[in-house]
């Protein structure tokens, strides 16, 4: 049933898509009780069935029953496996008081809420990565964790993983966002070295920024962001940063954002100084740069979702992560 529902919802967006051209270009094509409508309320029309579609496409990731189950097992915590050697980073013993399990409620100085989860067998001692997750739009930090579902998978890693409420889009507002991993280093042992960023639509958007605004640009050893809302012509106004592996997913039905991510990932291959002109085509579908620098991953994964949908790449994210050595 729920399949059935997606698909009308899809079948919606396209259409709203359709009226909203003819309502632009031929409005005399319509008639309605042998009348010819007025153009704007036929854009009207085909807006409001756009936002409906896009409402019902996003409500459906989360009522079906599969994906209910995958949210339900993302919020556990995972046991972390340590494997503790002379190079394993460490905390002074007595110096972290973030306790283990779950911080639901944790502030910034400007009142964005965030939570942080912790392997359920958290070590205060040893330096954990740091996986910091920014919500889609409209969305608070449960919403977000329901969404992407990455908690259970991303502690069992040996990650802990934070969770912020949405903010409106500004670069003061990613300015102030980029300020929580500083923040849980106060209370939580974490590797200042491996602090990752991810996120979804506004959330992806948020992740990216803060990988190359400056000021904030030091901050993440990797991004994997989703459906970002940043277009390569945007990019044009920031110089490159210092190479970092990178990930970007996008969708090839993405209508908010078309194009943007295959735009987003060319400007970080050029930045991260890799063959441009022979991209690989991965076992998994996924595209990678050859030959960049400091043997830095950039990739570029293309699903075929709507633009509300999360792509569900969370093995290959958490895998992508783990590989980043610093």
């Amino acid at each position: 049933m729920n399949e059935l529902l997606l698909v009308i919802f899809r079948v919606m967006i396209f259409l709203s898509v359709a009226l909203f051209v003819i309502g632009i270009f031929k409005s005399e094509w319509l008639r309605f009780r042998q009348k010819q409508p007025r153009r704007t309320t036929i854009v009207a029309a085909a807006i409001g069935i756009l936002i409906i579609g896009f409402t019902g496409a996003g409500a459906i990731q989360y009522a079906g029953k599969d994906n209910a189950e995958a949210v339900n097992s993302g919020k556990l915590l995972g046991e972390a496996v340590y494997a503790v050697d002379d190079n394993t980073r460490r905390c002074v013993p007595g110096t972290r008081p973030g306790t283990a399990g779950a911080s639901n409620d944790e502030k910034t100085s400007t009142g964005i809420r965030y939570m942080v989860k912790t392997p359920v067998n958290y070590n205060p001692n040893i330096a954990h990565p740091l996986l910091m997750v920014y919500a889609p739009g409209g969305r608070s930090r449960y919403e977000s964790e329901n969404y992407m579902y990455l908690t259970q998978e991303a502690t069992a890693a040996g990650f802990i993983v934070a969770y912020a409420d949405h903010r409106k889009m500004t670069t003061e507002t990613i300015e102030q966002l980029a300020e929580i991993p500083g923040l849980i280093e106060t209370k939580w042992c974490i590797d200042t070295k491996r602090v990752f960023l991810t996120g979804h639509s506004d959330g992806g958007t948020t992740a990216m920024g803060i990988a190359f605004m400056n000021g904030t640009k030091h901050i993440p050893a990797a991004i994997a962001p989703s459906a970002v809302g940043i277009r390569g012509e945007d990019l044009k106004e920031y110089s490159c940063p210092n190479p970092l592996p990178v990930m970007v997913m996008h969708s090839s039905h993405d209508t908010l954002f078309p194009g943007y991510g295959k735009e987003t990932i060319e400007w970080w291959a050029v930045c991260n100084g890799c063959d441009t002109a022979s991209p690989v085509k991965e076992a998994d579908g996924c595209i990678t740069y050859r030959s960049c620098k400091n043997n830095v991953t950039t990739r570029y994964c293309e699903g075929t979702g709507t633009h509300p949908e999360w792509p569900g790449k969370n093995k290959a994210i958490i895998d992508f992560f783990r590989a980043v050595n610093k």
